[in-house]
């Protein structure tokens, strides 16, 4: 063993045997318990951030230590390959989506390999490759078979100068974030999966994930949005149509004062003659709104000229076309009780419509409407046979009511809609869909899978080469002329099933493999954002719930546990240019002076140019305040950093990087590292002889095992990983100050170390992996067993007593374990301080904490 720490040649040293050997190869076994651990795979986006170390080094942690107690562990990785920054990245680089993705495939695996994470990489899949998407193809074709896929015209963000369709996310105060040209809203045909079909077993099936986090199981209750409510009908005046309106809350229906639809709406499509109403109508449909824009938005509206009759009182309603009510959700219309509802209330505010309260306050006054509406549920009035009501009773008694008349019925509505599969972009899996030339469309045979996408293309940054190659495109169906579709598959398609893919990698009979995907499945311990609670989240449960229904998988949910791991935050430094925009420098390259406590006072970059602190912020290119984790593995060492990863903030809260915590960690490294070669420089060591040892021996021993019990508790159960490091730097403490004079001593040192050595191991791997073979571990640590604590040495033969005379401290004594009140009332007499308090007084109150403290209050 050298003496000097030197963690580039240990861990080159390690990853290599590690390859050679395939140390983390693994496959079925059923005479051992599985254990499927899993961190949502990367984009290859070029180069690792923190975020991915912190995410990967939580999982290889666990990993590690599932496999110490037993386990059959699949730790598997791949690539979430397809993605529209591809195509923008090829524009810059005058390349292909392709290539620029391989490439950086190619980079990001030396780095994942760099820091040691224990993948078996011969499971290694990459969703842009035409053997993984195939089936999601064949799997595609399967749904439609079932009636589960359909297609049908649907509103997309729209650039009228480029021509192509935008992501939400491209779409930037209303503009095309390339051109800057205003975006439209057009309704184009795309495919949908339904996901509604399965909105309850989603929303119910979350009771059943008791190892997910709430806020997690919250945000999904939430985005399904299972409501039950009346569907209402409303008469048009003067007409034989009618308006129909979904309502949670029938009880307000007598406050009815106005109705609004959506600006697409049938009824607000309606010849009206009024051109200012049909240019606000259009101004309404080319601009999209978020649901979460709803509450900030103004509030824009116009009459339609039409009426509905209200179906309980006979009262004439008019109908106002609005640019808040959102044609997703409900019907696209909205009975408006402006003195119930604030959305309603600001309108009706802004464009002078009646006001009419029907729900009392809770102290049974009437609700003053002027300042703003009141929301609260309460007991009805102004609402003729209902008033009196309380909400519960109003709601069935109007509903009844409703339902007798024909004007309405009962009915659940989610905010879920189904799933648009359908992207306007080239780098994606194709969906495989033809249309004959009758307009028949058929889905693509399973001979003719994969549909291919060309890979040998260049981006013009405008227009998808699937859309502009008519070749591609052509095709034969049976014999007929037909069509490909030009459309790709959303990405979301590819993460929601590639855990189970991994089961079966290279299986080429079929998607999935069901002997090994119902051997490793459902995973054991997923690890993600918590930004992908709805998406992926929510896919990936769907995803499962179908593949079961397929007969390819046999459990209900794809994952037993949820961890979302915190962000890694960094500090931010900017200045502001001459232009006025804050010109963002990074940290490698500002001085800061500090106060007394540590805060930054002042900050200056490598010119002396003063800068402004903008505190700690999520680490993002933006900002330019991220951290190459190559760099920081080449300058303290792969190991260095996935300790300082998982002690510097439990896993799931925001960790703050300071590099000077990576310098800490890498001095306790060091630490580890000199007692363990001095300890072997000592040369060999005898057998301990547990009943020989002394009372500091057998206290230094108890220590160990009940650190063993902590560690083990912390990382298996309780995942609070800072801890389990806490407390074994703390017992690394102990054995630095421990003797070593005597043969019992270095025995006991030498147990000691092969414990903390095995209870580092899966934070810091290849450290571990040299010092278990300095100290004559059997085989490799990483089949090494996780240490045990022996119940017999956490016995305490002794134990310290404090002793108080009237609450103040005047010995301390050492008394068997075993020992009672009365033995340890008579040692404290003994005490010399302890007797000379009692001389001439009279004991009034003795107070006895068992085995801990004894408190004598006299008089």
């Amino acid at each position: 063993m050298q003496e000097l720490y030197c963690p580039e040649e240990i861990e080159s040293a390690v990853q290599q045997h590690w390859q050679e050997n395939e140390t983390f190869k693994v496959t079925e076994d059923p005479r051992k318990e599985k254990y499927y651990c899993l961190s949502m795979l990367p984009y290859p986006s070029g180069c690792l951030h923190m975020g991915h170390v912190r995410n990967y080094t939580i999982g290889d942690v666990i990993s590690r230590y599932q496999r110490m107690i037993g386990k059959n562990v699949l730790q598997p990785i791949g690539w979430d390959a397809f993605g529209l920054p591809a195509e923008g990245a090829a524009v810059k680089n005058n390349t292909n989506p392709a290539s620029w993705t391989y490439a950086n495939i190619d980079y990001m695996k030396k780095q994942l390999k760099l820091l040691g994470f224990g993948y078996d990489w011969h499971r290694e899949i990459t969703t842009c490759s035409p053997e993984y998407y195939r089936w999601e193809q064949w799997f595609f074709t399967c749904l439609y078979e079932k009636g589960l896929v359909y297609k049908k015209t649907s509103a997309v963000n729209w650039c009228p100068q480029d021509q192509t369709v935008l992501a939400n996310e491209q779409v930037i105060e209303g503009c095309c974030w390339r051109c800057d040209a205003k975006v439209e809203r057009k309704e184009i045909p795309q495919w949908f999966i339904k996901i509604t079909d399965y909105a309850d077993e989603l929303l119910y099936d979350l009771d059943k994930l008791e190892s997910w986090p709430e806020q997690v199981k919250t945000m999904q209750r939430n985005w399904i949005g299972r409501s039950e409510g009346v569907e209402v009908i409303f008469q048009v005046a003067d007409s034989e149509e009618t308006l129909i309106v979904y309502t949670t809350r029938p009880d307000t229906i007598m406050g009815t004062t106005y109705v609004v639809v959506v600006a697409g709406h049938p009824l607000s499509l309606q010849e009206t003659g009024n051109p200012a109403l049909a240019n606000f109508i259009q101004e309404c449909r080319t601009t999209k709104v978020m649901e979460t824009d709803t509450a900030t938005m103004e509030k824009k509206g116009m009459a339609t000229g039409l009426y509905v009759i209200h179906p309980l009182t006979g009262e004439t309603l008019p109908v106002w076309v609005t640019n808040f009510v959102l044609m997703d959700y409900g019907t696209g219309a909205v009975m408006a009780v402006p003195g119930h509802d604030q959305h309603d209330w600001e309108f009706a505010h802004k464009y002078n419509l009646p006001l009419k309260p029907v729900i009392r306050n809770a102290d049974g006054s009437e609700p003053d409407l002027s300042v703003q509406a009141m929301t609260n549920k309460g007991v009805l009035f102004n609402s003729g046979e209902f008033d009196g009501l309380n909400f519960q009773a109003g709601f069935e008694a109007i509903a009844n009511a409703l339902v007798a008349r024909g004007a309405g019925k009962r009915k659940v509505n989610y905010r879920l809609h189904d799933w648009g599969v359908s992207r306007q972009r080239y780098w994606g899996a194709p969906i495989p869909m033809m249309t004959l030339e009758d307009g028949t469309i058929v889905p693509t045979p399973e001979d003719q899978l994969p549909v291919i996408l060309p890979e040998d293309v260049m981006m013009n940054g405008i227009s998808s080469p699937l859309k502009v190659d008519p070749k591609w495109a052509k095709t034969t169906y049976q014999g007929q002329p037909a069509l490909r579709e030009t459309d790709t598959f959303d990405t979301f398609m590819e993460s929601s099933w590639y855990y189970a893919r991994y089961t079966c990698s290279d299986y080429n009979c079929g998607m999935l493999d069901p002997d090994a995907a119902n051997y490793w499945l459902p995973i054991d311990q997923y690890i993600g954002g918590i930004e992908h609670a709805i998406m992926h989240l929510m896919y990936f449960r769907f995803y499962h719930k179908l593949l079961r229904d397929a007969g390819l998988v046999t459990s209900d949910e794809p994952a037993k546990s949820l961890l979302c791991q915190g962000m890694v935050l960094a500090n931010a430094f900017y200045y502001q240019s001459t232009n006025g925009e804050r010109v963002w420098v990074s940290s490698a390259n500002v001085r800061v002076k500090r106060d007394m406590e540590g805060r930054i006072v002042k900050a200056t970059d490598t010119s002396g140019r003063d800068l402004v602190y903008a505190g700690m912020s999520k680490m993002s290119k933006s900002k330019n305040n991220g951290v190459n984790p190559q760099i920081m593995v080449e300058k303290y060492g792969a190991d260095t950093v996935r300790l300082f990863m998982m002690f510097a903030a439990p896993a799931e809260v925001a960790l703050e990087w300071q590099e000077s915590g990576v310098e800490g960690a890498g001095r306790f490294l060091k630490r580890v590292w000199k007692l363990v070669y001095k300890h072997t420089q000592l040369g060999a060591v005898s057998a301990l002889k547990i009943h020989a040892l002394n009372d500091s021996q057998k206290a230094l021993r108890r220590k160990v095992h009940k650190t063993i019990i902590k560690v083990t508790d912390d990382i298996g159960r309780r995942q609070t990983f800072n801890t389990a490091i806490a407390a074994i730097m703390e017992l690394m403490n102990k054995l630095t100050r421990a003797p070593q004079q005597t043969g019992q001593d270095r025995a006991l040192l030498q147990e000691s170390l092969m414990s903390i050595v095995r209870m580092l191991y899966p934070f810091t791997p290849h450290t571990c992996f040299a010092l278990w073979q300095a100290l004559g571990g059997e085989e490799d640590i990483d089949n090494a067993p996780w240490p045990v604590a022996e119940d017999a040495a956490m016995v305490e033969n002794a134990k310290l007593v404090v002793i108080q005379v009237n609450g103040k401290l005047r010995s301390r004594i050492t008394v068997p374990a075993d020992a009672d009140e009365a033995l340890i009332r008579k040692r404290a007499s003994q005490e010399r301080l302890v007797a000379k308090c009692l001389e001439g007084t009279t004991i009034r109150k003795v107070i006895y904490v068992p085995g801990k403290l004894l408190n004598l209050v006299v008089g």
